[in-house]
């Protein structure tokens, strides 16, 4: 790698996975910039794949893109009915995912979120929905059931369920199309879903997958039809997933990668914020200006603890150590 490695926090309009401030790691190499920021609950092992996504992008470079633009959808996260069709109206996007089955919530809000955003979609607008695998199969059901007439048709659930005989199961109760994330992005064997029927959507995120072309191959050996979405990243990040559903030979789905838009704050001048529902598929990821990376520096504590974590996850890829973030 060139340069020295950076370490940013970055606060959320909403929280979000539980958290209010994205910690990310940022590296400069011979290609560009790449970004390393698994969530705390990765452990080191896990985390070898998005380093491996944050070299690629510093050191290679990605593959070549079909196409130069990709339609996205609005992330709606676990907030009030109000504040869901303010999110979607905002966004000018077509598509909406809205998270459901959070810890704390009832199902009566759920349906109130996702009446919510089908208003604020209008008539062709289409809604899926994400439950982070927090429903066992008969809830899962009943819910289902619920959102979908709530929504007049949901495009997709996605990861209702945590384990792949769960959605497997569940894939025979329901009509609605099942989409494994979690299944996919957390297993030993990412192909496993398929040979389980236990989807019909394959999601893909390149970080936690190791990269553009690792997320190629696996798109290429699970031969479902796949939707590419984020991981919460900067826009430095976002881009990587952006020359991931560029370069998919088909992409029928509108991609999870408007969340810079979750974002109260990112590292770069011109952040990847969709424009009417659509972002352009990028060269290279985009440099962060310098100011921006002074302006939300990570304190001590969070630089030594992404140090030490880095420094761990290097040793198990048998690479050199990089010198200490600033």
């Amino acid at each position: 790698m060139v340069g020295t490695p950076s370490v940013v926090a970055l606060p959320l309009r909403t929280r979000f996975r539980g958290i209010t401030v994205r910690e990310t790691l940022l590296v400069e190499g011979p290609a560009g910039w790449g970004e390393f920021c698994p969530f705390p609950e990765y452990d080191d092992a896990e985390a070898r794949a998005w380093w491996r996504c944050a070299r690629e992008a510093a050191e290679d470079g990605w593959p070549a893109p079909v196409r130069d633009r990709v339609e996205v959808n609005v992330t709606v996260p676990a907030v009030d009915a109000d504040h869901a069709h303010r999110i979607v109206t905002d966004s000018g996007a077509r598509t909406a995912k809205v998270k459901v089955a959070e810890k704390g919530q009832d199902p009566g809000q759920d349906l109130a979120r996702v009446e919510a955003v089908r208003d604020a979609l209008g008539p062709g607008g289409r809604v899926r929905v994400d439950a982070n695998g927090g429903w066992d199969v008969d809830a899962a059901v009943a819910a289902i059931t619920a959102l979908a007439r709530a929504a007049g048709g949901l495009e997709y659930v996605e990861q209702p369920c945590a384990t792949v005989e769960e959605l497997a199961a569940l894939r025979r109760r329901v009509d609605v199309p099942v989409a494994a994330d979690e299944s996919i992005r957390r297993a030993e064997d990412p192909l496993r879903v398929a040979r389980a029927e236990a989807a019909d959507v394959a999601v893909l995120k390149v970080a936690p997958l190791g990269g553009v072309r690792a997320s190629l191959r696996v798109a290429e050996q699970i031969g479902l039809p796949c939707v590419v979405s984020s991981a919460v990243e900067s826009s430095v990040g976002l881009a990587a997933g952006l020359a991931l559903a560029g370069a998919l030979p088909e992409l029928p789905f509108a991609c999870g990668l408007g969340t810079a838009d979750l974002l109260a704050a990112d590292v770069v001048a011109a952040p990847l914020h969709p424009e009417r529902g659509v972002l352009p598929v990028l060269p290279h990821p985009p440099a962060p200006d310098p100011a921006l990376l002074e302006r939300h520096a990570a304190g001590p504590a969070a630089r030594d603890w992404w140090t030490a974590r880095l420094r761990r996850v290097l040793a198990l890829e048998d690479s050199v150590v990089p010198t200490r973030p600033t």
